[in-house]
């Protein structure tokens, strides 16, 4: 027998140490200060500073990657853009920047894209890929309260075998930043909660100021971040520039912030 260059385990040892720490990360999950739906730069960014903070933030993305089109660019060509003042955000996580016109700001989106989700997941952002949102969990008044999930394979099986019931994690704030789907919002939008308008047409010199200034709370407990504020209020699309996603997601961290803090107070004052 060769030389041996591994410490030694066999598979039941390697089963039993995945299946012990995600049961024990899901469970963790089950309660936080934030859920975030969508794992694309705008959720990534919003729970990044949100853990900072040292706020408890659960992320869901329903693919098996995180990133959305921040790992790809625009026609499949890999490189991002960002203009000014975003370039900012990319400079503090460490992304070389080459400045193509004044204000105009070209990036590597697969450096990019690591970048930032190796900042969110060290910052201790806690993630659940290949999970949906299937619906919202809503309180008194109608107050979102947290998220209903299921596996992401659960879509794709056959209907007669489908009846998989989902799971529900509790948060303060459950943050939309699930792009153009705006998939929380239109969970409200079903029962006659919101009115979304859906995406405009393509106007980037003009969709990325209005996404930052349109990043508010849609309904209480609710935030919409990202692309999803386009589709919540007809707003233009802005293709494969993402400073808006990135300074919607530092915006709608800073709203969170005060709500939380706000229901700190009141509970203080109690």
């Amino acid at each position: 027998m060769s030389k041996r260059i591994f410490s030694p385990a066999g598979e039941k040892e390697v089963s039993r140490a995945i299946i012990q720490e995600f049961s024990s990360h899901l469970t963790d999950c089950v309660e936080s200060d934030a859920v975030i739906v969508g794992g694309g730069p705008s959720g990534l960014i919003a729970g990044r500073e949100l853990a900072k903070e040292g706020f408890k933030v659960v992320l869901i993305e329903r693919n098996n990657y995180l990133g959305g089109g921040f790992w790809i660019g625009g026609y499949l060509m890999n490189k991002l853009t960002v203009r000014t003042p975003a370039d900012k955000i990319l400079d503090e996580l460490n992304v070389p920047l080459k400045e193509f016109e004044k204000g105009l700001f070209v990036a590597d989106a697969p450096h990019a894209c690591s970048k930032l989700i190796a900042s969110a997941c060290e910052a201790g952002v806690k993630i659940l890929n290949m999970t949906f949102l299937e619906d919202v969990v809503l309180r008194q008044e109608n107050r979102v309260a947290g998220a209903v999930i299921n596996w992401t394979p659960i879509q794709n099986v056959p209907k007669q075998i489908k009846c998989l019931d989902p799971i529900s994690i509790e948060s303060k704030v459950l943050i939309d930043a699930s792009g153009h789907d705006a998939v929380a919002c239109i969970k409200l939008q079903e029962r006659g909660l919101l009115n979304t308008k859906g995406c405009g047409a393509m106007w980037i010199d003009t969709s990325e100021d209005l996404v930052v200034e349109y990043t508010q709370e849609v309904h209480p407990g609710l935030i919409a971040i990202g692309m999803a504020v386009s589709t919540m209020y007809g707003l233009p699309r802005m293709g494969p520039t993402f400073g808006a996603m990135l300074l919607s997601g530092l915006k709608g961290a800073e709203l969170t912030k005060n709500i939380l803090s706000c229901e700190k107070e009141t509970v203080k004052t109690a």
